[in-house]
């Protein structure tokens, strides 16, 4: 802390401690108090806060730069996806399946390799992360990310697969595959959390099931009655909402799309909500559904674009590769986009089916909507009036089908800017230290504002998005999926907020561009019937 300090000025510097009696924010297990010590600075506010023992005087918690304001930036192995996930022996366990399952063995120095190597490469960001070391571990993951960008690039403009095969067959794989799934469920039921994305999504099935538009309807604090005892933080989460139920505060939560509340129907009727921030079943049901929905979706793709083969190599890569289990083992809605957009991508010759599931995807999360143009556009850039139409009807049906939630308010328009004002306006204000680009509250310490690059790079990747539409005029399987994991990586690249568990929103399409084998990855690029 000490450190940190000594490049801000002392003038504006003000320094103030309280006291507070025994609790379980101070020493556990003991009965002695302690002080709460917080440092403001003009103009950027609280720079540093820590807790220092009233009896020892040793220092129980210090905190500096993005961790004052971000407990998420503090690190803790489980906080995201539970201890066994986190630990050594589990993650290097899926890392070493993942790359022996997957490895070229005939050229160890293949671009195969250094695909797959660069894939788990990710792994050396999250730990710092894990460590609460966010000014390391935030630089950490673009290298990878522009990687990936460059591959994607590659292959998408020359339409030439990786060289190399996988040296397991088929049905090794495929079996390793289904054994793998049933480790990873037990993961998710025996050692996981739901974070708040995972929360929000049941808290949302509630509402709809209810008969209300969960936007501006989420369960907040504010000086609503309390009906619960107070956290570790002093903080009391359960108040008695407007609803008259005794509900866990989620005040964020309604800033997704309307398929992601939807997705978490099934799971909220079969297994039900308590109004607390608990285990919640439901949401560990929708994150195992649609975890095994993307790991069947990509057998389906390698079983149509690659035969047999790359069936079993597509469904062990999900099924293998960790951060895909680090968002089912942190319960987050982000396999749900990346189901749809799978499975859009098994039916991709039908152009009512490319639009139905790019709109389902992106209205889950808005990154999938970066896809639309260069999926409208399959396999050929050229006017045909019956295939745009039908992909155009596809994406609206979707789009009306999602929406009519709003239907459920009595003033749908009110209803209508009441979602974009929770959902995308609130996301493109959104503040984050987990990206290079809001780092210009830390200028003292020499971070630049990268604000301006930031706008450079989110133009480049829509004029990108068009570009693709067109160029190549002709794509096979293996291009689209190509430049589709340029676009979703160049969404997350210059996203302000990014976290490991957005991942798999890309992943599939970088296992399918990186592990196809040519000979079948270029077939069935014949128009096909709308």
């Amino acid at each position: 802390m000490k450190s940190w300090l000594e490049r801000y000025p002392t003038r504006g510097r003000r320094v103030s401690a309280t006291y507070e009696p025994s609790s379980q924010k101070c020493t556990f297990g003991t009965t002695r108090g302690c002080w709460n010590v917080r440092v403001d600075w003009d103009p950027a506010g609280e720079i540093a806060s820590g807790r220092v023992d009233d009896v020892t005087g040793r220092v129980t918690e210090a905190w500096t730069g993005p961790q004052v304001a971000w407990k998420m930036a503090r690190g803790g192995s489980g906080a995201f996806g539970g201890e066994k996930i986190n630990s050594y022996s589990v993650w290097l366990g899926f890392c070493a399946l993942f790359f022996f399952g997957l490895a070229d063995y005939r050229r160890p120095l293949s671009w195969r390799n250094l695909d797959l190597l660069v894939l788990l490469s990710l792994s050396v960001s999250l730990w710092f992360f894990n460590r609460g070391d966010v000014l390391t571990s935030v630089p950490l993951a673009y290298p990878p990310m522009l990687y990936l960008i460059a591959r994607g690039l590659w292959i998408g403009l020359t339409g030439r697969a990786v060289r190399g095969r996988v040296l397991w067959p088929y049905w090794v794989l495929l079996f390793a595959a289904v054994f793998v799934a049933g480790f990873r469920i037990g993961l998710n039921l025996e050692d996981s959390n739901v974070i708040d994305v995972g929360y929000a999504g049941v808290i949302g099935a509630e509402r709809i099931s209810a008969g209300q538009s969960p936007y501006g309807h989420f369960p907040i604090e504010g000086t609503l009655k309390a009906c619960g005892p107070a956290d570790a933080e002093g903080e009391v989460r359960d108040r008695i909402q407007t609803n008259g139920h005794c509900e866990s505060a989620n005040p964020q939560g309604d800033t997704y799309g309307p398929v992601s509340y939807e997705s978490y129907l099934p799971g909220y009727w079969i297994r039900g909500w308590s109004g607390k921030w608990d285990s919640l079943p439901a949401a560990h049901f929708t994150s195992i559904a649609f975890d095994l929905l993307c790991l069947i979706g990509l057998a389906l793709v390698g079983l149509r674009f690659g035969g047999a083969q790359l069936a079993g190599v597509l469904a062990f890569a999900w099924a293998a590769y960790p951060f895909t289990q680090y968002a089912s083992s942190s319960n987050t809605n982000d396999s749900i986009p990346a189901a749809f957009l799978i499975w859009g991508f098994w039916l991709v010759t039908s152009a009512w089916a490319r639009g139905i599931f790019v709109a389902l995807s992106g209205w889950t999360k808005f990154a999938s909507l970066i896809v639309a143009p260069l999926w409208l556009t399959y396999p050929e850039a050229r006017w045909r009036p019956r295939s745009t139409t039908a992909y155009v009807a596809g994406f609206v049906l979707a789009t009306v089908a999602a929406f009519s939630i709003l239907l459920l308010e009595p003033h749908p328009l009110h209803a209508a800017s009441v979602f974009f004002h929770r959902t995308l306006k609130n996301q493109v204000d959104r503040e984050s230290p987990f990206s290079l680009w809001d780092w210009r509250q830390y200028h003292a310490h020499g971070l630049p504002d990268l604000h301006l690059l930031q706008r450079v790079l989110q133009a480049a990747l829509v004029l990108a998005a068009i570009a693709f539409a067109f160029v190549p005029r002709r794509k096979s399987p293996l291009q689209l999926a190509a430049l589709t994991l340029v676009l979703l990586v160049g969404f997350e690249f210059v996203l302000t907020y990014w976290l490991y568990t957005y991942i798999p929103w890309f992943f599939a399409f970088a296992a399918y561009a990186l592990l196809a084998p040519g000979d079948r990855a270029d077939a069935d690029v014949q128009p096909a019937p709308t």
